[in-house]
This record gives C-alpha cells, structure tokens and sequence, in this order.
C-alpha cells in the first residue's frame, strides 16, 4: 500500500520532467514514444450503436444499464451480554422489493416463501465505444474512448423503440426516457425490467499518453506505474498532474485507515477472550472491553506510522523522520502510561 502511494509519486514526477505539449492537427513523428500532451476536438466518424437494442446516438460511447425488480433480503443481528458471561446473537430478517442490477437468488433466503423472485436481465450493462475516434490528427484507442468523459441521460425516443429487435418490441413501453418491459410502470411486478442510456458527446478533450504513430499508448515510467490521462475540456499538463497526485493522496490515506482499522480490530480479536473473561461480571466486562479497544487502536495507529514513515524515509526524508518520531513518540507515551498502571493496580 504505502508503495504503490510512493511509486505512483515518483512516477508522477518522472512523467511531469518528461512530459512534451503537442498541437493535436498534426502528427510529428519526432515525438514517437515520448509522453505527449495535447488538447482537440474529439468525434467519432459514425454513430455508436448498441448491438443488443439497437439504439444508436451520435456519441463517443454509449453506457447501457439494466435493472430488475426483485425481492431483497435485509439482515440485522444485536449482540448482547448474558448474565453470567458469554454473548447472544440475535438475527433478524426483512424484505423489501427493489430495482438491482442482477437478479437475486431467493432460494438462499432465510424465509424464501413469500418472496420468491424471477426474471432474468436481457443482455446485461455494457460500455460502448464508437468506432473511429480522432483527436484532431490523432486517432484515439477504443481502451481510452472507454474512459472519455462523464456519461449523461441519453432518453429513448419512439424511434429507438421501432428499432428493437422483434423479440423485444412486444409489450415494451417508453418510462421516463428508458425502455420498460412489464405491464404496469407504475406498479411494477417482480420479474419486471428497465433499461437506460447515458452517452458521452463529442467535444474538446485532453489526452497524456505516449504517442504511437498518429494514436497513443500508455507511457511507461521507470518509477513503474503507465501515464495515460484523459479529461474533458481543455487541461493543462501541470493540471493533470495536479489532479493525478491529489487523486493518488486520496486513495493512500483511504487505503491507509482501512489498514488501521484492520489492523485495529485483529488486535481486538486477539484480545477478546481478555473481555469474555471478564464478562462474568457484566461491569468489568464492559471496563476490560473498553480498554482492550483502546490499547488496540494505539497499536495499529503506531505500527501505521511506523510503516508509512519506512515508506517515505527514501524519498522525502524530511516528511519520513517527521512520521518516525512520531511513532517513536506514540510508543514510548504508551509504554509510559503502561508503567503508570501498573503501581495503580497493585494498590487497588
């Protein structure tokens, strides 16, 4: 974790040392392989077409999402002390019926009578991408066509719904800009199915990647991740950057207090019978749970410090000595509290 935070850094600062602006209606061999940027109007030579349905739109890509009505089963369990030591669990068991996105099995249900489901989705969701893209001179891959742009409602229309195949058009109605397949919209019935539309358009896009002949590929960095940027409008490199960094900060701490947290409750685990113990008196039990959840979120904070402060000592000393210490520190007040609890417990 801490070095793919450290790797997509550096390799970020390789690619913005590297990093050539190009003018995108024309295509310089000069820069073959070098880590280009450049900003055009991006459109597609045809209309993006859904094989499936049959809708067609003059986009880049076209997303199609599919949802089912189903039963839903909703699980909730309340763990209590017993008098005398030990845990009960209680479990308990609703349903609602909702859209979702896959059909849900209702033989596993807990209480499958009453709510059993049907129905199967027709083709399922799929991204799709036009076919011959450019960039002003360039042409763009269908990997990075995938990725263009922010999708937006595209609403079916009575003539995308003449155009379904005959196996689909019986029975199917236009709601609220998507097609439906069942008998009452506003009622619908388990087994029932709708399918929507988002599309990105044509427009000014900006693109970082290694250039290929007249199209692109992912540039390979020696620090180890591959830079190939795509964003809507018109970005600058040092931008693009920008937002990459602030992009890979944000996963780190995300995937960095999710290792606190998993490395704070294993340490619970492994102090619990400590409070099952203590359970045998519900007060003391509740007293020995409190501190042994204490104890263990210190630890994960500090041993988090300390392999993060490992990570960056290499490449940002200066940060990785600040994070050092203050493990160090976090360890040494632990132990200090530590040592003060113990005169207290051989007085009481």
């Amino acid at each position: 974790m801490k070095a793919r935070a450290v790797t997509t850094a550096n390799s970020l600062k390789e690619g913005a040392a590297a990093v050539v602006h190009v003018a995108a209606d024309k295509v310089d061999a000069a820069n073959d392989k070098k880590l280009v940027h450049l900003t055009g109007d991006a459109k597609a030579a045809e209309a993006v077409v859904d094989p499936d349905y049959g809708v067609s739109a003059p986009a880049l890509r076209l997303v199609r999402s599919e949802e089912i009505y189903q039963w839903v089963e909703n699980q909730k369990s309340e763990t209590k002390q017993k008098v005398g030591g030990g845990e009960e669990t209680t479990t308990t068991y609703t349903y609602d019926k909702k859209w979702v996105d896959a059909p849900v099995n209702s033989a596993e249900f807990k209480k499958p009578d009453g709510h059993t489901n049907e129905g199967e989705l027709i083709a399922g969701n799929k991204n799709i991408s036009a076919e011959n893209v450019t960039l002003g001179a360039f042409k763009v891959p269908e990997g990075f066509v995938s990725r263009m742009g922010s999708p937006t409602k595209y609403a079916v229309t009575d003539d995308d719904l003449a155009k379904l195949p005959a196996d689909l058009k019986e029975g199917t109605q236009i709601q609220a800009g998507a097609f439906y397949f069942g008998a009452k919209p506003d009622a619908p019935a388990v087994g029932d199915l709708r399918t929507s539309f988002e599309i990105v358009k044509p427009g000014v896009f900006s693109i970082m990647a290694a250039q290929l002949g007249d199209t692109f590929e992912p540039y390979q960095t020696k620090a180890g991740d591959a830079i190939d940027f795509i964003e809507a409008g018109t970005v600058s490199a040092e931008t693009m950057f920008k937002n990459a960094a602030s992009a890979n900060t944000i996963i780190t701490w995300l995937l960095r207090f999710l290792g606190f947290l998993f490395m704070a409750f294993g340490f619970m685990a492994i102090m619990k019978p400590l409070s099952v113990l203590g359970s045998v008196i519900p007060f003391i039990g509740n007293i020995i749970g409190m501190g042994t959840g204490l104890i263990s979120f210190a630890l994960a904070g500090t041993i988090s410090l300390l392999v993060i402060a490992i990570a960056w000592i290499f490449v940002r000393p200066l940060l990785g000595i600040v994070i050092l210490a203050l493990a160090v520190g976090s360890f040494i007040y632990m132990r200090k509290l530590a040592a003060a609890s113990k005169p207290a417990a051989a007085a009481a």
